[in-house]
């Protein structure tokens, strides 16, 4: 048997990224040849990767990266199974690494992601390690690249549970990242997000079938038709200012619309993206009683 040294274990697991003592098995496995313990670890690791698959991912976080001269961006949402995880060293770093290939190589979808060459391997063999050495399984669950002659401002909230990207074409560098801020904040629970800038954007078919929903309840008031008509398009109106960003009120400063604030500092918004991680995943929920039941039963 091959005498495992301390240095061969560092070096397999600075290849790897996985824990010293799997690394150390995996060479006593392989009588100390760290081109087959590299293989071994990585076929565990995928086997790993592929059980963990299966389970639900609903946490995570948003990994950003902006380029130097503020013209090229990216976001991407990376999922683990709990929070914990979520703040993990090495699960963010892979989030960072990741935004900022998707940033610098511009990939067509998540598959194209995945097959990115990163640190040596592929992004790919980059995840199973990672589930391998945390445990609990990892998806690329969405990213957004941006490239634009203006100038993009980036916020992340909440450890990186909210990732805001802002398209800004004048004003300074505090008023766009105010703006992100603000598209931040609007995902806060009883906030109303923006589904795009301006009332102009709103899809045609948000617009009529609100205007269905108002028309008839203002017939239900028994007013004269005229009235009734005035009643729906102040009633649309409202909605609108609502739902588009430059109609919303300032989060810094109620008394002024987003609209009125950009004006004032010469600013004019693009457009934006908001990731809230886990939206839109139905999460596990765990009945411990039931299980401590089957437990007690069995």
């Amino acid at each position: 048997m091959a005498d495992i040294s301390a240095s061969m274990v560092m070096e397999l697991r600075q290849r790897t990224g996985l824990g010293m003592m799997e690394c150390k098995k995996a060479l006593t496995e392989t009588d100390g040849d760290l081109a087959k313990a590299e293989s071994l670890l990585r076929i565990k690791s995928g086997a790993k990767a592929s059980k963990a698959a299966g389970r639900v991912a609903a946490e995570g976080v948003v990994g950003a990266w902006l380029a130097a001269d503020g013209r090229t961006a990216a976001m991407v949402e990376v999922n683990c199974e709990t929070d914990f995880v979520s703040r993990n060293e090495d699960f963010l770093a892979f989030a960072r690494k990741l935004a900022q290939a998707i940033g610098e190589r511009n990939p067509a979808d998540v598959a194209a992601v995945a097959a990115l060459a990163i640190d040596g391997g592929t992004v790919e063999s980059l995840r199973q390690a990672l589930v391998q050495k945390i445990g609990e399984n990892v998806a690329i669950r969405r990213f957004a690249r941006f490239a634009t002659p203006a100038r993009l401002m980036q916020y992340l909230h909440g450890g990186g549970r909210i990732g805001v990207t802002v398209e800004v074409e004048g004003g300074d560098e505090a008023t766009g990242r105010d703006i992100a801020m603000h598209v931040a904040a609007s995902a806060a629970p009883g906030a109303v997000r923006p589904v795009c800038v301006s009332r102009d954007q709103v899809p045609a078919e948000l617009i009529a079938k609100e205007r269905e929903i108002y028309t008839a309840q203002a017939a239900e008031s028994g007013k004269p038709a005229d009235i009734v008509a005035k009643m729906v398009e102040g009633r649309v109106n409202k909605y609108l200012a609502e739902v588009t960003l430059l109609g919303q009120p300032f989060v810094k400063n109620p008394d002024e619309t987003v609209e009125k604030h950009l004006k004032a500092k010469g600013a004019t918004v693009r457009a934006f993206t908001l990731y809230v991680v886990g939206e839109g995943i139905e999460k596990r929920k765990d009945d411990f009683a039931a299980e401590v039941a089957a437990m007690a039963k069995a």
